[in-house]
């Protein structure tokens, strides 16, 4: 039986909407939201990145990403210090590392209830469906 690929693509992004409201409800919660959290994740993952990288890391604009760095930067949750000719660079401060840790305490349990009906095998079998679709869309 074909599966109609608008029906598909639309159930991947409801699930993806679905996750992330609930995300973004229960970092609330903390004093943050889910793009502010993901940037201190980024920023965590790559201290020192300029705005451009961790814009490609956050899935977004560069110009948006150094609109919330600047949120971030104004709450005292990061740092923009300059680097290299015009590079700024990112770095947590340490309220932002208490954010994010608060902020990855609520990940972990919105991730274990979003992914609890599937087994082991089915999250690496979706795991690597989602994998190989997005290095395809990426390199076609």
């Amino acid at each position: 039986m074909a599966v109609d690929l608008e029906t598909l693509g639309r159930a991947v992004k409801q699930a993806q909407y679905r996750h992330h409201r609930a995300l973004d409800t229960r970092l609330a919660g903390v004093g943050t939201t889910l793009a502010q959290w993901d940037a201190l994740r980024a920023i965590a993952r790559a201290p020192g990145a300029s705005g451009h990288e961790l814009a490609v890391a956050t899935f977004q604009g560069d110009q948006a990403f150094g609109t919330l760095a600047n949120r971030l930067a104004a709450q005292h949750l990061i740092e923009r210090l300059p680097g290299h000719g015009r590079r700024i660079e990112h770095h947590l401060t340490p309220a932002g590392e208490r954010v994010l840790a608060a902020g990855q305490v609520v990940a972990a349990e919105v991730l274990d209830t979003s992914f609890a009906p599937l087994t082991e095998d089915e999250r690496a079998a979706l795991l690597g469906l989602l994998d190989r679709i997005g290095l395809d869309l990426a390199t076609g």
